[in-house]
């Protein structure tokens, strides 16, 4: 079976988690987010008091602690030691310091080693990320990056914390996300921008399905 790697890139709130597990199961392989492992990272650090500032300190984080990434109907599941913290990494207080992790270019190397080790082990995968088609996977056969308004990518992640009974302020969410952005985009190691070769998609007036049918239609025009 020929490997096969799709990378969705895209700011927070453009539904690129929805849609690529949507799209693995579609067709039936796996799924890698790799906003997970970053947010692992930083729970993982944050329990263990360290300073988050401190580049070397998230490393031994990193070395120390006992990550596993697995798929479980087609969702992808995190533990830490043996504990199960998939829900965990979405808290509000890990979001607002991931990007410690984030910016950190000796951690990020060693989470994008941690990637394609995954795309070596399933060798046909649906990957979503920051920098995916630019840095982990810039070979990728199928790049797609998603992009959305401001206001309705604040809006979807008012709906994602609800669901998970954290009560939010949509002025709040939207101002963390546009200061994210900056971040994102300014950042020196794997910066937030298409890959030359993405196919850039906006997914204002769409929802997961109607993106995925989009993508659908990119690959299997090939």
């Amino acid at each position: 079976m020929p490997e096969l790697i799709i990378t969705i890139d895209g700011p927070a709130g453009v539904g690129k988690s929805t849609v690529a597990q949507l799209l693995a199961r579609r067709l039936g392989i796996a799924f890698l987010d790799t906003g997970a492992m970053y947010r692992a990272v930083t729970l993982a650090a944050m329990q263990k008091k360290t300073d988050l500032a401190n580049e070397s300190e998230l490393l031994e984080v990193l070395r120390e602690t006992d990550l596993k990434f697995s798929i479980v109907e087609n969702q992808m599941k995190v533990s830490a030691d043996g504990i199960d913290i998939t829900e965990r990494i979405r808290d509000t207080a890990v979001t607002a310091n991931v990007r410690h992790t984030a910016d950190a270019p000796r951690l990020r190397d060693e989470l994008v080693k941690m990637q394609r080790r995954f795309a070596q082990e399933h060798k046909r995968i649906v990957t979503e990320g920051r920098d995916q088609g630019t840095v982990a996977f810039a070979d990728a056969g199928f790049k797609f990056f998603l992009t959305a308004d401001l206001a309705e990518r604040a809006r979807r992640r008012q709906e994602q914390l609800a669901q998970t009974g954290q009560k939010t302020n949509i002025e709040k969410i939207r101002a963390d996300i546009a200061g994210r952005d900056a971040t994102d985009e300014n950042r020196t190691v794997g910066p937030l921008t298409p890959a030359r070769d993405a196919i850039i998609i906006n997914t204002t007036r769409l929802d997961a399905e109607g993106v995925v049918e989009k993508i659908m239609e990119h690959i299997e025009g090939e």
